[in-house]
């Protein structure tokens, strides 16, 4: 069964920087969109961050633009988020994920698959 697994969280201070990986069967990389969301604390609805097409197009939340750059190796079969700048704003459980029915993130939450999330915490 194709699987998701996230790393790299932690704990840093605000202005610092981390590296999120996401290890993903090959079958992502050639038939999904991919895509890092997160969970802030105490909120219920994931934020979407960042996307990467096939076609290697991206997006970002408005709120990470010019700090995140999301990544993908596919000979590693790695999907990558590349934080700086970080805020007390960006703590949250990070989710690599998988949009393998429409590629875009548009549908319905149950269109995607999901890694078990990461924890980033930002102090200041």
């Amino acid at each position: 069964q194709a699987q998701l697994l996230e790393s790299g969280g932690g704990s840093v201070q605000a202005g610092g920087s981390l590296k999120l990986s996401c290890a993903a069967s090959s079958y992502f990389f050639v038939s999904c969109g991919m895509a890092w969301y997160r969970q802030a604390p105490g909120k219920e609805e994931r934020e979407l961050v960042s996307t990467i097409s096939l076609d290697g197009a991206t997006t970002y939340a408005d709120s990470v633009k010019g700090r995140f750059t999301i990544s993908q190796d596919n000979a590693k079969n790695t999907l990558y988020l590349h934080m700086s700048s970080l805020k007390t704003e960006d703590t949250g459980v990070y989710y690599c994920a998988g949009d393998c029915v429409l590629g875009t993130f548009r549908g319905p939450p149950e269109f995607n698959r999901w890694g078990q999330g990461t924890q980033v915490t930002v102090s200041s």
